[in-house]
């Protein structure tokens, strides 16, 4: 029939079908034209019906035709059918193909989709661990504030103390730390209550931060005339700590201290007020030398100030596949301190890197990125691994004041 030779005609040159629910029926010649009643298409030259009856009886109407296989197709599709392309079937729905994007989709939906079956199991006293490593650029900063994160949206109660006066920690959680804000100077020159000084973290539930500001730079000259320099970030912390007890409200179970890049009095502060040591150890040979003089120093502070200090974790960061001396590195550092190093590897991203200039850790930024993925892994390592003996803590945490008298 010259409709369905139009149809057809027209379909294989390429043009667009037209919608289905367009199609009306000219009561003049039975045939469907895209479109509304008589002269919505004035570019279509009415032609007669051929074979049609030239008495007065009616014709019957035309039967649509599938315009991609030519076979009639029913007026009214069933209610199961209902809204399913000519195109598909209606039996079997397309599945799609897996593809890189949504396999991060998927992966930063897992991430964000967090239970209270997937929570991190809480230490029995507050664990309280010093980043330290006295060589710039090997993932410090980076690596408190997205362990921080990491352990807090898994049901952990965390505290940050930022104590580089650079206060990258403080820029990377999106805490204020401009001049005049309650900080850690406050805290370790004015003996101002750590407790005022505490500011809520937005990125997640019950994460909190002692910010860092640029006053902070001059503390070291300040703290050389100060008694038992050593121990001021100690006690403040002990005192904290007994002030939450006293108020009814729990303490944190994490106290990352982020350090800043010398071993001067604010890193030996932290070490002083930490039981444990996370040291971030970059994947270069360089990371290897300056390595040895923090264990030296580290040594030094056991032996003279915190009995109860241990290096419990190694970090490694910046790891780059495609290089044979990051493998290296990393088998030496295995080989040489071994159940100390964690499995967990944080490679080389630009999330990470990019996620501080947004005042955000990558947990937040890029949840399905590598890096975010790296930095959960190890804060699942960190939770897992045994707490400090109880005991000990305890007593190192009554020795404090006593210390801090002399």
């Amino acid at each position: 029939m010259a409709a369905v030779a139009i149809r057809t005609w027209a379909s294989r040159l390429g043009w667009p079908p037209a919608p289905a629910s367009t199609v009306r029926k000219s009561p003049a010649s039975g045939v469907g034209w895209p479109g509304g009643g008589a002269g919505s298409a004035p570019w279509v030259v009415a032609a007669p019906v051929i074979g049609a009856s030239t008495d007065d009886e009616p014709t019957a109407p035309e039967a649509d035709v599938s315009r991609e296989t030519e076979a009639p197709v029913a007026d009214h599709a069933p209610d199961s059918e209902a809204g399913v392309s000519r195109e598909t079937s209606p039996a079997v729905p397309p599945t799609p193909e897996p593809t890189p994007i949504a396999a991060e989709a998927e992966r930063a939906l897992r991430v964000r989709n967090v239970d209270l079956g997937n929570r991190f199991p809480s230490p029995a006293v507050t664990r309280v661990l010093t980043v330290a490593n006295q060589k710039g650029g090997v993932g410090k900063t980076t690596t408190t504030v997205n362990l921080a994160v990491a352990l807090a949206v898994h049901g952990c109660s965390v505290l940050v103390i930022d104590l580089d006066p650079q206060g990258n920690a403080s820029t990377g959680l999106g805490v204020p730390h401009h001049s005049g804000v309650p900080s850690i100077y406050d805290v370790l020159i004015d003996n101002r209550p750590m407790l005022d000084a505490v500011a809520v973290v937005d990125a997640a539930p019950r994460l909190h931060c002692v910010p860092a500001t640029i006053d902070l730079a001059g503390a070291e000259i300040e703290l050389v005339s100060i008694v038992a320099r050593e121990s001021r970030l100690r006690r403040a912390l002990a005192k904290y700590l007994a002030d939450l007890r006293a108020s009814s409200v729990d303490p944190p179970d994490y106290v990352l201290i982020d350090c800043p890049p010398s071993l001067g009095l604010l890193t030996v502060n932290a070490l002083v007020a930490a039981r444990e040591v996370l040291i971030p150890i970059q994947c270069e040979y360089y990371a290897l030398e300056g390595l040895r003089q923090l264990m030296s120093n580290i040594d030094l502070v056991t032996a003279h100030l915190n009995a109860d200090l241990t290096v419990s974790t190694i970090l490694l960061t910046m790891y780059d596949a495609r290089t044979r001396l990051a493998d290296q590195v990393t088998r030496e550092v295995r080989a040489h301190f071994g159940e100390l190093v964690l499995e967990s590897v944080i490679p080389r991203s630009i999330r990470v890197s990019e996620a501080p200039g947004y005042g955000q850790s990558v947990i937040t930024y890029d949840p399905g990125s590598r890096g975010a993925m790296s930095y959960l892994r190890a804060a699942r390592e960190l939770a897992g691994r045994p707490a400090p003996d109880a005991s000990a803590l305890s007593a190192r945490a009554d020795r404090a004041p006593a210390a801090a008298a002399r």
